[in-house]
């Protein structure tokens, strides 16, 4: 029952959660009512940060969620110029995360990271299209085994101002494995490799690192059609 809503912190929260707390006790200084808000608010800190543990699927070329939160967009569009990829569109699907979701990203496919791109922008609601574009962002370029590339793309949003990232380029990643954060409300996108089609549809739940948004060509198990 505790394990159900105990969660794991991640460290990235410490800070965060420790100044929460320390402003709720003075609050306790000045009414009672302004102490007990501050408790809501610094639990919400904690929960905004937990860090539970995920279970990929074991079966070798699928395409998991990177994000806890709210398929947005199912479209065709280019991936970030700064990757160095093809500029020809490809299908994209966005995950829109809330400020009461997980917000650890996990890599959606096995692989190895060519190349990782940060570029700075707005702050526009990470739920609207314009916000792929114009929105901070840290992209990142993943290559499987089988040598497909696939992109995802950390977007900041109308409230989160920090995008975290510790992975390297040249690291090897496994699917569904920790890769960054961003605090506190945000999108993750995922450029699919040519050819592949999403397996999820818009408004679907998604659980990062257990969710299948897509199998890559080729990949299909025994008595499935790849």
């Amino acid at each position: 029952m505790v394990s159900t809503f105990v969660k794991p912190m991640h460290r990235e929260g410490i800070r965060f959660v420790a100044i929460f707390a320390a402003v709720t006790a003075g609050l306790f200084f000045l009414t009672p009512v302004a102490g007990w808000l501050g408790v809501g608010l610094t639990v919400w800190c904690y929960y905004f940060f937990r860090d539970p543990e995920r279970v990929p699927p074991e079966r070798d070329g699928l395409v998991v969620s990177p994000a806890d939160g709210i398929v947005s967009l199912i479209e065709p569009a280019v991936p970030p110029a700064e990757l160095g990829m093809a500029a020809t569109p490809l299908t994209r699907v966005s995950v829109f995360m809330n400020v009461f979701n997980c917000h650890v990203n996990r890599a959606p496919v096995a692989g190895h990271v060519t190349s990782i791109a940060y570029r700075s922008g707005k702050f526009f609601n990470a739920s609207l299209d314009k916000a792929s574009a114009d929105n901070e962002r840290n992209s990142l370029c993943i290559r499987t085994p089988a040598g497909d590339d696939l992109a995802v793309v950390q977007i900041a949003g109308l409230v989160a101002r920090r995008i975290v990232c510790w992975t390297s380029e040249g690291d090897a990643l496994a699917a569904g494995e920790r890769f960054g954060l961003i605090r506190f409300g945000s999108r993750l996108d995922v450029y699919l490799p040519p050819g592949v089609s999403p397996k999820v549809r818009i408004g679907q739940t998604m659980v990062a690192g257990e969710t299948v948004i897509a199998e890559l060509a080729g990949t299909a198990g025994p008595g499935q059609t790849p």
